[in-house]
């Protein structure tokens, strides 16, 4: 007797997850493990569970419309969307600018998340720059990208939108199918009589909370990315702004005539800044080279000297004499 209520509470049990299959399809592997550990003998259970199972499927097909109700839940839904902007500026004035971009950031409710910050190369004539990620709200991004530019040159903007407003609700779908799942095997967990109804409901419960979690997780991360923007900003520090209109002849003409004369005015100015820096490397070889002619001239007169006191030869000394001679005649 005690054989039989067991086997009929395995078959109540069965049942309860089959009527919710139609959500998740994972109770397939549950029914075939309990009919697969059902005696021998009493087959004629599992027919009958197969059997309910069968008519519950169609029914939640016919009920559901072959899964029309999602597009239907998902046109209610307000639309979800993920915006992306790669924002390109330079600026004449790189603290002015950093300080502009923290002040609104936190105006606007947002916050920085994460920032690198290149202080640039007097030896290259590097500027400074910086590749900066914020997170801003999405109601606020048009009018935080405007206030942003007022203070800087736009060199490019670039916008990417993403519609996750069907993944979002079949994530939520699921989540409330797993959710009264949940509730359900709580209950029949506390009807159970013996251990292996036990294993076996606790088993099936640590399966649908882990996918729970799972699913929250997924969830947060869509909303974030739906209710806080990304914006990647590039900073770079210049002396004049770059012309981002289309110019006419004229202006490409006197634009280049004023950038020529104003290379040549930079050219000149480094020329002596590089001069007064390089003062004392200046002052260094031309100490080397002072004291390499020096001893020069000191080891040529010496060796003028120890010419001078070598004997003389008669014969040589008098053909010296007579040359002086004829040099006096002539």
């Amino acid at each position: 007797m005690k054989k039989r209520v067991s086997v009929g509470f395995m078959c109540i049990l069965m049942l309860a997850l089959t009527l919710l299959a139609g959500c998740g399809g994972s109770y397939e592997s549950a029914s075939e493990t309990v009919a697969m550990e059902a005696p021998a003998s009493e087959e004629y259970y599992a027919e009958d569970i197969y059997t309910s199972t069968m008519v519950t499927e169609e029914a939640v097909e016919e009920e559901t419309g072959s899964g029309s109700a999602e597009p239907a839940q998902a046109a209610q839904t307000q639309r979800k969307l993920i915006r992306n902007v790669n924002l390109d500026v330079e600026t004449e004035n790189f603290d002015v600018l950093m300080s502009s971009v923290a002040e609104k950031t936190k105006e606007f409710g947002g916050y920085i998340e994460q920032s690198r910050v290149y202080n640039g190369s007097q030896y290259y004539d590097e500027r400074r720059n910086a590749d900066i990620t914020l997170r801003i709200p999405a109601e606020g991004l048009d009018d935080f990208l405007s206030a942003v530019s007022e203070n800087c040159n736009v060199i490019s903007q670039n916008e990417t939108v993403e519609d996750v407003t069907l993944r979002y609700v079949d994530l939520k779908s699921h989540k409330e199918a797993l959710e009264t799942e949940q509730d359900r095997l709580l209950e029949l967990l506390e009807q159970a009589q013996t251990v292996e109804d036990i294993i076996t409901i606790e088993s099936r419960l640590s399966e649908v909370r882990y996918q729970l979690e799972s699913m929250e997780s997924q969830l947060r991360t869509l909303e974030n990315q739906v209710s806080y923007s990304t914006v990647y900003l590039y900073i770079a520090e210049v002396k004049r702004y770059t012309p981002v209109k289309e110019q006419t002849t004229w202006e490409k003409i006197s634009t280049g005539f004023v950038d020529s004369i104003y290379d040549v005015g930079e050219g000149i100015r480094d020329f002596f800044i590089g001069f007064i820096v390089n003062i004392p490397y200046l002052v260094v070889w031309a100490v080397v080279i002072t004291v390499v002619i020096l001893i020069i001239r000191f080891v040529r007169k010496i060796a003028k000297k120890m010419k001078m006191k070598k004997p003389e030869n008669p014969e040589a000394k008098s053909a010296v004499k007579n040359e002086e001679k004829a040099d006096g005649s002539k």
